[in-house]
């Protein structure tokens, strides 16, 4: 191999080397700052939650302790307050309780202190041994349509239970600075994972393009070589007396400058196709002469046997007969090429809701999975190797999806590797 070869290849694969590093490391990058993040925000949210805790307990030792002192009862060896769960506590009073003058004590408390969650209370009633009265208090004025009533304590005694029901919510609302950085670190893994995906794609593109120009290249090296040596035969003065000859060579230069002028008016129609401003030239056409013009040409350009069986009734749509013939024609081509045995197609047609649908079935070489979902792609073929024995730039089926898309179609493949292929093609018929 030329050593400008050897050194392309080489620096190719060190940048796709180094691609793969550089992701690696900044994919590792993000999550340890996903991970830090996360564990702050944690601390940050249990801190806060023993805070309001810390400041629900206070409030509530206070409010037991006015009620005491209004009820003229001694205060209790223990805490009265006890928390029995992450968002409810209950609170000892050894006494009656007016539901107003409770409300009126915790508003005030909770105010002195800061607790703005909502939260809802009820008074155990000893005498029907189950949570009495109550209300539900807003300080955001934001009234739930209904609330439960609140679960009765081990105690029998007199105690209230106030229970705090969107807690949670309150508190991941006054996080603050945590919150906008928790958004700014999304937003920038949003561009991290989009700029990725644009490296990527464009290392796709670049990977097609160098595939395009190889594959152009020795397209065009075939043909201008033959005409050069066509031509070179042709300067010897003596083949003027050999006019069977020098017909022989004419012909090869026309056929050969044919092929030329064919693949490049075939890149510059994708050129103008890929502007999106097709122009089809629709009319009311019968589909089944359209299948019936290609499978004509492909049988007369080659040796494959050709079956229709075109069993719809309906098979008259608004189309552009020269954009659809191609496309049957490109379909009918490439189960041809695309053999490593006596090509056998079937073309088949039936009725569906949606209109026509036309099946294209070999018996070729088949198509792996994960080529499937690639081979519409412009300038996308299937990776032979080094080999060069099919003919083409990679731009059949991109134009056939094209054309069968602008006539609000839709294209699919079924294939297996060693079992053929079968396209199959939906065209709407109103």
């Amino acid at each position: 191999m030329p050593a400008g070869l050897l050194n392309t290849a080489y620096l190719c694969k060190v940048s796709r080397l180094t691609l793969r590093i550089v992701i690696v490391l900044a994919a590792i990058s993000i999550a340890g700052i996903t991970a830090t993040q996360i564990y702050w925000v944690r601390k940050a949210f249990d801190l806060k939650k023993n805070q309001f805790n810390q400041d629900v307990t206070a409030s509530l030792t206070n409010v037991a302790n006015k009620i005491l002192e209004i009820n003229q009862s001694p205060s209790p060896a223990n805490n009265p307050v006890n928390q029995v769960s992450t968002n409810y506590f209950t609170v000892l009073v050894n006494g009656p309780i007016d539901n107003n003058l409770l409300e009126f004590l915790l508003v005030t408390e909770f105010e002195k202190r800061n607790v703005t969650a909502d939260f809802e209370y009820g008074t155990y009633d000893c005498a029907s041994k189950c949570m009495a009265g109550g209300n539900y208090v807003s300080p955001k004025k934001v009234l739930p349509a209904s609330f439960s009533e609140l679960p009765t304590w081990h105690n029998d005694g007199y105690y209230f239970g106030v229970r705090f029901p969107l807690v949670e919510a309150n508190l991941i609302s006054q996080m603050g600075i945590w919150g906008f950085s928790s958004v700014v670190l999304l937003v920038v893994i949003f561009f991290f994972v989009y700029t990725l995906l644009v490296i990527l794609k464009q290392r796709r593109l670049s990977e097609i393009q160098k595939d395009f120009i190889n594959n152009m290249t020795h397209e065009f090296k075939t043909p201008l070589s033959t005409i050069a040596i066509s031509t070179a035969v042709l300067k010897d003065p003596n083949i003027v007396h050999a006019p069977a000859r020098l017909l022989n060579y004419a012909t090869i230069i026309e056929n050969e400058n044919q092929r030329l002028k064919q693949q490049v008016e075939r890149v510059l129609q994708m050129a103008r196709l890929e502007k999106e401003d097709i122009g089809l030239k629709k009319e009311q056409a019968d589909v089944h002469e359209l299948i019936r013009d290609a499978a004509k040409t492909n049988s007369i350009n080659s040796k494959a046997g050709i079956t229709l069986d075109l069993r719809a009734n309906r098979s008259q749509a608004a189309v552009d007969k020269l954009h659809l013939t191609n496309v049957f024609f490109n379909l009918l081509d490439n189960a041809i090429k695309y053999n490593r045995n006596i090509p056998e197609i079937l073309v088949r047609t039936h009725n569906t809701n949606e209109g026509l649908q036309i099946d294209v079935q070999d018996n070729g070489i088949g198509i792996n999975p994960e080529d499937q979902r690639k081979i519409f792609y412009r300038f996308y073929r299937v990776p032979t190797g080094n080999l060069h024995d099919v003919k083409g730039f990679g731009l059949g089926l991109s134009y056939v999806k094209l054309i069968v898309e602008a006539h609000k179609g839709k294209i699919t493949v079924n294939s297996e590797p060693g079992n053929g292929s079968c396209f199959s093609i939906v065209l709407p018929l109103v």
